[in-house]
């Protein structure tokens, strides 16, 4: 198999060879004012605000960059969800409903002469409708160095989306991977190893704070729980609840908690109710206090058919909770560990949900396995994923592709390369 580059080592992830950015302070929503002294002209986009995984990351990325080493532009293609606040008015690039229309490609000129008007030097895309827009867009505006980002395994898009985006991480200068296995999938479907560069997802400071519970202790009740965004089938929350009614076969005083909102969630309430657990299931909604959420947990679960690196299990990892959850993608980078180290979670083969069940009641009947499993994780999250280190690979990453490039950061280079 081939290997892509800053993808070596087995474990842990962090370990490869990486790259990333030194940063600190976005969330005033600077969108390409003049740069001062010698600041790199960079461009973030990202599809939308909402409170999924690469949302979250992007937005810890932009308000983390250092302003000294970063001129920092912001865009999306639509400026909806919690996080749009947190930035002002971030430019907005509609496609109009398609990735292929008039209307879409009219938004990419337009992007394009924002590009150029802004002389950005390093324009990077984070998730895959940002990939097939900002990519193209960049390359025809002479942007220096072009990033696409793989943030998922691939395998949820269609045949056609796929192709789509191979044809444009050829543009790029770099394509950034959240994972190990998001990286080797790339490279088996012909993307060049060499522009393959992994940097996993940070954790800020907050992610290992002691919280409030978002839901109060009952005396003798062991609780179970998944946060997860209900908006499709692969986070298999359905799964979750036949799996959370086996268990409540055996340990009936165990609740079930679920944090998440979404179109899907009447279904997954009809289902819970179906499974006669309804009384033993909390839909929390939709929530913004996930270290909360997850203080109120006694184990942590992730029934995903699909994963990159997860968010989900890395914050329940840095809350101190032993995780379960399916042998898929990214997540033997977090649970799995060579013989002899500190076990820090439990992978169950996928779909196998017996098993599941299985592993969870393990844990519930034994408090000084939960504490064990809960402290490798919590510690093996602050060696691997901080804030600091991993703005300081995207810092790495950024400026090794400028100066492959030639590009020194000044006005004054711009034009003489643009002459």
């Amino acid at each position: 198999m081939p290997q892509s580059r800053d993808v070596a080592n087995p474990e842990p992830p962090a370990a490869a060879q990486v790259a990333m950015v030194n940063s600190g302070a976005a969330a005033q929503g600077n969108t390409g004012a003049a740069p001062a002294g010698s600041a790199a002209r960079l461009f973030l986009m990202t599809n939308s605000f909402e409170t999924g995984g690469s949302e979250r990351q992007f937005s810890v990325l932009a308000r983390n960059l250092n302003p000294q080493q970063f001129n920092l532009s912001l865009g999306c293609i639509r400026r909806i969800g919690p996080f749009a606040n947190e930035f002002g008015d971030v430019p907005e690039f509609d496609l109009g409903g398609s990735l292929y229309g008039l209307t879409s490609i009219r938004t990419r000129l337009r992007l394009s002469r924002f590009l150029r008007q802004r002389q950005i030097q390093i324009a990077h895309a984070f998730d895959f409708y940002t990939n097939l827009t900002l990519i193209p867009a960049a390359r025809l505006a002479g942007v220096p160095v072009v990033i696409g980002s793989q943030r998922q395994l691939g395998d949820l898009l269609t045949p056609r989306q796929f192709r789509a985006q191979a044809a444009v991480f050829r543009w790029c200068d770099a394509v950034i991977c959240n994972s190990r296995a998001a990286a080797d999938r790339l490279a088996e479907q012909g993307v060049s190893p060499n522009k393959l560069i992994v940097v996993v997802n940070a954790l800020p400071a907050e992610a290992f704070a002691t919280a409030p519970e978002a839901v109060s202790r009952k005396p003798g009740v062991l609780r179970v729980g998944m946060v997860a965004r209900m908006n499709a089938h692969y986070k298999n929350h359905a799964g979750f609840l036949r799996i959370a009614a086996a268990i409540n076969r055996n340990m009936p005083d165990v609740e079930f908690l679920l944090a998440g909102d979404g179109p899907l969630r009447p279904e997954f309430e009809q289902q819970a109710r179906d499974l006669a657990i309804g009384s033993r299931v909390m839909f929390l909604g939709d929530r913004r206090d996930v270290p909360s959420v997850l203080a109120s947990l006694d184990v942590a679960v992730l029934t995903s058919d699909s994963e990159s690196l997860s968010n989900v299990i890395l914050e329940a990892m840095a809350a101190g909770l032993p995780v379960v959850a399916y042998r898929v993608g990214g997540n033997a980078e977090l649970l799995d560990v060579a013989p002899g180290n500190a076990e820090r979670g439990i992978l169950v083969p996928a779909a196998d949900e017996a098993a599941f069940a299985s592993a969870v009641q393990r844990l519930l009947s034994s408090p000084s396995v939960r504490s064990q499993l809960g402290g490798n994780a919590r510690a093996f999250a602050a060696e691997n994923f901080s804030l600091e280190s991993i703005l300081a690979r995207y810092q790495d990453c950024y400026r090794s592709l400028l100066e492959k490039k030639g590009v020194r950061n000044s006005l004054a280079t711009w034009g003489r390369r643009e002459a």
